[in-house]
């Protein structure tokens, strides 16, 4: 029998390639977005089935448990990103509150709202996996974390649901190519220096990301949970 896969955020970057990776094994894949003519072209490109949902607004999380048929063998938590600034002229404190208020809102109560929302159907030994980032490490600012808060709501997470043999992890990604994170914001000089920073000398791709996921989906993986798991080409080292 196929698997049942959700993956928001899944229009672009590493949600687009998480969708593309299980779709490919055969598993019945269903993608989100925020935008309607987005989440329709990348459905059809990619031949799954899609769903428009802010997972920041509840109310639209609701609606999508609801959208959802049977059991749940797969939730990737791909919806987020680095959110713009304030328009010019904002008050500071108003600026800086907007920044945090929405950094930490399309980074970690997308994944917990809708996490919360689907996790009765989630299937036994199912499994969550949520995106993270290197920024928690080092230098992230509200973005960083954001990041930081969501690795530590997956330890309660993987508690919670591990006696139902529910693995919970996060994937913390370093500099990532083919994505839309950096917007117009990356030079070459950025490229070389974050390139640099790696061991294997290369930035990431989303496909790097779409198989580490896919792994920990898979039974060799059913013992792993609560972790944060750094794919980063060594930017960033752990003991």
């Amino acid at each position: 029998m196929s698997r049942t896969v959700l993956v928001t955020g899944g229009t672009s970057g590493i949600g687009r390639a998480v969708a593309a990776r299980f779709t490919a094994d055969g598993a019945g894949v269903t993608i989100t977005g925020r935008h309607p003519d987005t989440v329709e072209s990348a459905a059809k490109e990619l031949g799954v089935r899609g769903l428009v949902c802010d997972a920041s607004d509840p109310d639209q999380v609701v609606a999508l448990a609801a959208d959802l048929d049977g059991p749940l063998d797969v939730l990737v938590n791909a919806a987020g990103g680095l959110v713009p600034g304030s328009a010019p002229g904002t008050p500071p404190l108003q600026a800086l509150a907007r920044q945090w208020l929405s950094n930490v809102s399309a980074n970690v109560l997308t994944a917990v709202l809708t996490t919360a929302a689907v996790g009765g159907r989630l299937a036994p030994e199912g499994t969550v996996v949520s995106i993270g980032s290197i920024g928690a490490e080092r230098g992230g600012g509200s973005y960083g974390a954001a990041k930081a808060a969501l690795a530590a709501w997956n330890t309660f997470l993987a508690a919670e649901l591990g006696p139902r043999g529910v693995t919970c992890n996060v994937i913390s990604s370093g500099y990532v190519t083919g994505t839309n994170f950096f917007g117009d914001g990356m030079t070459e000089e950025r490229h070389q220096r974050l390139v640099e920073e790696t061991m294997l000398k290369r930035p990431g791709t989303p496909g790097d990301l779409a198989e580490t996921i896919f792994f920990l989906a898979s039974p060799g993986a059913r013992h792993i949970t609560g972790q944060t798991i750094h794919v980063n080409g060594g930017a960033f080292t752990t003991r």
